[in-house]
């Protein structure tokens, strides 16, 4: 009996998560119909066909189902054999997200996404900016990961620049971090007994050491953040201060950038707020830090060692 009981126990685990992936499926699916009908205006069975692998049934289905929560402005367009929205269309399951769908251009455009795979199965024609490839040595990366999971020591060979040669460092890594350009080491520097950023680019020969013997709640620059308060650069007309207002997400005057401040600098400096307003001329420089006095008070500068 005690074994019948095992089995009918591991048999309805089992199916609880069948019916838990069935589920994400099919949510994926719905999504997909509504990315289609909002970004693109349209969709057919076929795109889910090939998008998901599903039979033309099923298709039918799902396309029965998104249309069961009834999306306004949505109509069956018999020419075309596919739904369209019209401009009144309004998505019910979710708020659309532009940085979601222009992130994934991003993906395609790096190479890390095909377009066949992204959120609505297609993407219209676009560039980016070139930028040189920072490589990182997958085994450095690996062992950088290593010395943040198990919290031990991390030999390296690093080039530093301020220093003509490589030299020998033993560094205590605790997370990782991105400045817009680079990868970054957050770590404890046995050499200079602080916490400080380590490109990862410039790292070579890793080798897991000892147990580390710094704490990473002693990082208070990593777990500290600070405000940036923005505003449209006060010498722009205003239907240009309005533009940048809006692009920004500026409201009320001023908008707040949350920074931990061990990337301080480097928000600064991307965001072009390290130099004065009167630096560059306000149509290249849009914004200006109104708490510039408080940051500045604040700034340590945490350029990579």
């Amino acid at each position: 009996m005690v074994r019948k009981n095992k089995r009918k126990g591991a048999s309805e685990s089992s199916a609880v998560v069948r019916d838990a992936a069935l589920r994400w499926s099919v949510e994926q699916r719905l999504a997909f119909i509504e990315e289609r009908l909002f970004w693109l205006g349209e969709v057919n069975r076929t795109d889910l066909v090939r998008r998901f692998g599903v039979s033309m049934g099923q298709a039918s289905v799902d396309i029965a189902r998104y249309l069961a929560r009834q999306p306004k402005g949505v109509v069956y367009d018999k020419r075309a054999k596919r739904y369209v929205a019209d401009a009144s269309f309004r998505p019910v399951l979710g708020a659309p997200d532009p940085a979601r769908f222009l992130g994934e251009l991003r993906l395609v455009e790096a190479g890390l996404l095909a377009a066949e795979d992204t959120l609505i199965g297609t993407v219209p024609p676009f560039d980016a900016t070139p930028a040189p490839e920072r490589k990182i040595d997958p085994f450095v990366l690996r062992a950088v990961l290593m010395a943040i999971r198990k919290g031990c020591a991390l030999h390296v060979t690093y080039q530093s620049m301020s220093r003509p040669q490589p030299l020998a460092r033993v560094i205590e890594p605790h997370a990782l971090a991105h400045d817009g350009f680079r990868w970054h080491a957050r770590a404890f520097d046995r050499e200079t007994g602080a916490f400080r950023d380590f490109v990862v680019g410039r790292m070579s020969r890793p080798r897991l050491g000892e147990a580390g013997v710094a704490r990473p709640r002693d990082d208070h620059d990593w777990h500290t953040f600070v405000e940036l308060e923005i505003a449209p650069h006060p010498d722009l007309t205003e239907a240009q201060a309005k533009a940048i207002a809006l692009d920004y997400g500026i409201s009320k005057g001023t908008a707040k950038i949350r920074v931990r401040r061990a990337l301080l600098f480097y928000a600064l400096r991307r965001l072009g707020l390290d130099l004065r307003p009167d630096a560059r001329p306000p149509q290249e420089q849009h914004i200006v830090l109104v708490n510039r006095h408080e940051i500045e008070a604040l700034t340590v500068r945490t350029t990579p060692t």
